[in-house]
């Protein structure tokens, strides 16, 4: 059965629900391997035939190699246990995150500090200039309400 996903349609977020997570099982298994410091070690020293040892796919373990962070997250990755990764490579969050945003660290921390980045043009994907009719409450089966 299919669900209604309205949340699809807010550019640039992947929300991390239960398709994602049955498709990130195994990497997401794999980044929580990474708590343990003999584990870390031997990522680090033979990072594919570590994960080689994962029933993930191989885009995912392309993902990781290349640390790419957010494409990781489109392959079912969680932030959360993502960082397993930044932190066996000695980042902290705010560097991965300023890395997953094209920017540098110190760019990213400004821009948090300065109040995160804008609304505008980050609602709705097929936003026409009309914030609100997206946001009105929804009723059985993503119908408006009556009267509204």
């Amino acid at each position: 059965m299919s669900l209604e996903k309205p949340y699809l349609d807010v550019p640039g977020t992947t929300i991390f629900d239960a398709e994602q997570s049955r498709l990130g099982y195994h990497l997401n298994q794999f980044c929580m391997s990474l708590m343990k410091a003999e584990n870390r070690q031997r990522f680090l020293a033979g990072e594919r035939a570590y994960l080689d040892e994962w029933a993930m796919t191989e885009a995912q373990k392309q993902a990781v190699l290349a640390r790419d962070l957010n494409r990781c997250i489109a392959l079912g990755g969680n932030i959360y246990f993502l960082a397993k990764i930044g932190a066996t490579d000695g980042k902290s969050f705010q560097q991965m995150a300023g890395s997953m945003t094209g920017m540098t660290e110190e760019e990213y921390r400004a821009m948090m500090v300065g109040g995160g980045r804008s609304v505008e043009g980050n609602r709705y994907i097929g936003e026409d200039g009309d914030a609100q009719a997206h946001r009105q409450p929804q009723g059985a089966a993503g119908k408006k309400p009556a009267g509204n």
